[in-house]
């Protein structure tokens, strides 16, 4: 074996988490998916290939197909708790949820370019790895998804004025 691809772990295993949270939802289930993730890479860890890629684009590959093996049905990937200004709990509160209802209107390509590239932080070549893509492509995607996000969160703003506009009374 040329390289072991688990050497250094400890990041490995934050950037996998982070993605599965963002896939199916910060919890029990990320936990066991993570954990199935890397008990599968110790079990195969010679078969990866470092020409094709790098240890985080295959674990990657790994989680993707844990999570496809679960059958979990996605649940809003903000529904994470963050630590917040006491201040502004209900205006990041609504800003997360709202971001992630919006996310989960996009379609699934949509929403797993999104989880790759800021659930666990890979750069549009590895995602390109992940996905058997070349980088421009990916990146044309990401472009894609993330002008439709901004779309749907244009059109719920839109919404929400529009719906405060016909709750306020009349006063002429």
């Amino acid at each position: 074996m040329a390289r072991d691809p688990l050497a250094d772990p400890g990041p490995l295993i934050r950037r996998v988490y982070a993605y599965v949270a963002y896939r199916i939802g910060d919890g029990a289930e990320a936990e066991d998916v993570t954990s199935e993730t890397f008990e599968r890479a110790l079990r195969y860890r010679e078969s990866y290939d470092a020409g094709r890629g790098e240890p985080v684009a295959w674990l990657i590959g790994i989680a993707r197909r844990c999570i496809e093996g679960t059958r979990l049905r996605p649940e809003p990937f903000g529904a994470a708790e963050e630590a917040a200004d006491p201040i502004d709990v209900a205006g990041a509160t609504i800003e997360r949820l709202t971001l992630a209802q919006a996310v989960e209107r996009l379609d699934e390509r949509d929403r797993e370019l999104i989880a790759l590239r800021y659930g666990s932080d890979l750069s549009a070549r590895q995602i390109g790895e992940v996905l058997e893509l070349r980088t421009n492509a990916v990146e044309v995607a990401l472009h894609r998804a993330l002008a439709r996000l901004r779309k749907l969160l244009e059109d719920e703003d839109t919404a929400q004025a529009d719906a405060r506009l016909t709750e306020r009374p009349s006063t002429l």
